[in-house]
């Protein structure tokens, strides 16, 4: 049976996912994975050593990031351009 300890952070848990609409389980792992990388045990994280990124790549991931930022803003510009543009051609 599970103490009230550990009862109670499992009801917080369970609310936490509940609010940021995910799974409790996600939640969990997500914890666990960040507990893993702050000690830098991956054995007790149960995570993935596959899974972690390497020094590095972090950057190289926030460039491809940015750029796809920058493609989506793009895309979001166009249909404006041309609402703005006919809009302006159709004034009587």
């Amino acid at each position: 049976m599970l103490d009230t300890g550990h009862t109670w952070i499992l009801l917080v848990l369970k609310s936490v996912a509940d609010d940021l609409v995910i799974n409790s389980e996600t939640l969990r792992n997500w914890i666990r994975l960040d507990d893993g990388r702050r000690t830098g045990s991956l054995a007790t994280s149960g995570a993935n050593p596959a899974a972690v990124s390497a020094p590095g790549s972090h950057e190289d991931e926030n460039a491809a990031l940015r750029k796809r930022i920058r493609e989506l803003e793009e895309e979001r510009d166009i249909p404006r351009k041309a609402a703005r543009y006919f809009a302006g051609e159709t004034r009587w």
